[in-house]
């Protein structure tokens, strides 16, 4: 029999050994300042890893699902169900955020002088509809800036192969091959994550460090506190209503590496690979985590949606606008909402947001550098929210296609 302490050591053994590098990073960053710079190569090197293996792993991981699918209803289902379940925790997320900015306002306190503005070209929603789902070039589907129109013509591709049945048999295994191959190189590159990660976290705090502790003190002591206590209390409950107490067991060791990857890369996108691991690990079954996590990386992110709430607030206190009354509140939510959804999927879909929240809301363009220097202050909480929050929707999402008992079904 296998003793609890072994077991406990053996399952956090890796977040364990990645939390330790981080702290040493910091510790070492923290000591050298400046002079830190010098390992920047090494957690570039990390990060350059993640990058170059997220298009080929989106590609085959989304192709190989939709092509071995027989049901298409099936995928349809997974799809509305992913949407609702989206839009249901983006919401969530907002009205959170909305009643910690009206416990503790960010701006309370905070005088920022606007020396200089923003030029923005004007957006043209069309096309930035088109530059979302589509490329002009079937060479630009290779490049991790149009990861959504590279998830699109993924699915084609999927679903091509499976009408044509068995005369795509072979192209189909060349797909699921390609996927497994593609898990497996994940596997090398995390090897390497101590060292990235340990070496980025000593650069970041070597170099930016007094930046970002000494910037907008007052909204990052609201934000860090209260994303973390989402990401820990939040989540848990939404996965003990998917999975129960077993879930939340299962879940929080195998996530712990997707989060701190998260945090310390700042991108959703470069932590897809170790998100789509821990999603195998936690049991989610092919299809739903190969739709839900893929989709989720670029179209859902509850830390944004947390983020644009304070960002929103922020902007409010400053101008001396109230924070206050049913319209305003179902306006920000609202916009909160499209910030951490549909706009997170554009390329720049982060600056897009900040526009929308200053046009929206008819604030002077000078206040776009304000909202914009918030953003970077609070993406590491943020970025780590809005990766865990999609492994924790495809688990929502399989508790409504697969019933109370789908763990134990697909353990099967």
């Amino acid at each position: 029999m296998t003793h609890p302490r072994n077991s406990f050591v053996k399952s956090y053994r890796f977040p364990i050994t990645l939390i330790i590098a981080i702290i040493i990073g910091s510790i070492v960053g923290s000591v050298l300042k400046d002079r830190a710079v010098v390992f920047k190569p090494l957690g570039d090197i990390f990060l350059n890893l993640l990058f170059t293996i997220v298009v080929p792993l989106v590609f085959f991981s989304i192709s190989a699902t939709v092509a071995k699918m027989s049901d298409m209803r099936r995928l349809g289902k997974i799809i509305g169900w992913m949407l609702v379940i989206f839009i249901v925790t983006g919401i969530i997320a907002a009205a959170v955020m909305v009643i910690g900015v009206k416990f503790y306002s960010p701006a309370e306190g905070l005088h920022i002088a606007m020396n200089h503005g923003v030029n923005m070209e004007k957006v043209d929603v069309g096309q930035q509809l088109v530059r979302t789902l589509t490329v002009p070039d079937f060479k630009d589907l290779f490049s991790k800036n149009n990861i959504f129109a590279l998830i699109v013509f993924s699915f084609l591709i999927g679903l091509a192969t499976s009408a044509a049945g068995e005369s795509a048999r072979s192209f189909a295994k060349f797909l699921s091959a390609g996927n497994e191959i593609m898990s497996k190189a994940i596997g090398y590159v995390m090897l390497y994550a101590p060292i990235g990660l340990g070496s980025y976290f000593a650069y970041l705090v070597g170099v930016f460090g007094p930046q970002l502790f000494s910037s907008y003190v007052r909204a990052a002591l609201l934000y860090y506190p209260l994303s973390i206590a989402y990401f820990l209390f939040v989540f848990t409950f939404y996965v003990w209503l998917a999975a129960g107490t077993k879930g939340v067991r299962i879940f929080w060791p195998n996530i712990l590496p997707a989060a701190v990857t998260a945090w310390g890369t700042g991108s959703g996108l470069a932590t897809l690979p170790v998100n789509l691991e821990a999603a195998k690990r936690i049991g989610l079954p092919e299809d739903i985590r190969e739709v839900v996590v893929n989709i989720g990386a670029s179209i859902h992110s509850d830390g944004s949606s947390l983020a644009a709430v304070m960002k929103m607030a922020l902007l409010f206190g400053i101008f001396g606008i109230p924070f206050s009354g049913t319209e305003t509140i179902v306006s920000v939510v609202l916009v909160a909402l499209l910030c951490g959804t549909i706009i997170s999927g554009i390329p720049s879909g982060g600056m897009l947001g900040e526009l929308l929240i200053v046009t929206v809301f008819g604030f002077p363009i000078e206040s776009m550098p304000i909202i914009t220097m918030l953003g970077t202050l609070v993406d590491p909480p943020a970025t780590m929210v809005n990766v865990v929050g999609d492994n924790v929707s495809g688990m929502l999402v399989a508790r409504v296609m697969n019933g109370p008992k789908w763990m134990e079904k697909n353990a099967n």
